[in-house]
């Protein structure tokens, strides 16, 4: 339960080590887009990229070199979607979701809420994460693609944007 063997442990560290090595490797070909969170379909390969690496980690039963091919189809799949979408129209479409205007002018616009599944506690935590006291100090709250919230003061040219790192990223 605690320890199987010393094969293991070194088995751990020389497969980490050289799947690390090739992950990043393949990282730096694939460009930055692949680990970006511009939309569901990036953040799903960065968590598969994950699970993949812990994968080859901790299965005895999953090869390196299965894992480093793994790591290879994940970053062409998703370098592929990425450059069709940015040469044709309809595929983009397909891939990304439109933003969606939550908040205009200080009056939340109900629909949009309820089509994206958002409350306005939750916009309104959110502009209070961003500094804003009350409604009428936002002039709008837009859901981005990525599932950040952009909100835009009503008092100044101020545009925030929630990270995924921050408590209320939706």
């Amino acid at each position: 339960m605690f320890f199987d063997s010393w094969f293991d442990l070194l088995r751990i560290l020389v497969v980490g080590t050289l799947a690390y090595i090739g992950l990043v490797g393949f990282l730096r070909v694939s460009g930055k887009r692949t680990l970006s969170k511009m939309n569901a379909f990036d953040f799903v390969v960065t968590v598969a990229l994950g699970s993949t690496l812990a994968t080859v980690l901790l299965s005895k039963d999953v090869s390196l070199s299965e894992g480093l091919l793994a790591f290879a189809l994940l970053c062409g799949l998703q370098y592929a979607v990425a450059w069709t979408s940015v040469r044709s129209a309809p595929f983009q479409r397909i891939i990304k979701s439109e933003p969606a205007l939550l908040m205009h002018g200080g009056a939340f616009l109900d629909g949009a809420l309820a089509r994206e599944r958002v409350t306005r506690d939750e916009v309104r935590a959110a502009m209070r994460s961003a500094g804003y006291t009350g409604d009428d100090d936002v002039q709008a709250v837009v859901l981005e693609t990525d599932g950040t919230l952009s909100i835009v003061s009503s008092k100044r040219a101020d545009f925030r944007r929630l990270s995924a790192d921050d408590p209320l990223h939706l």
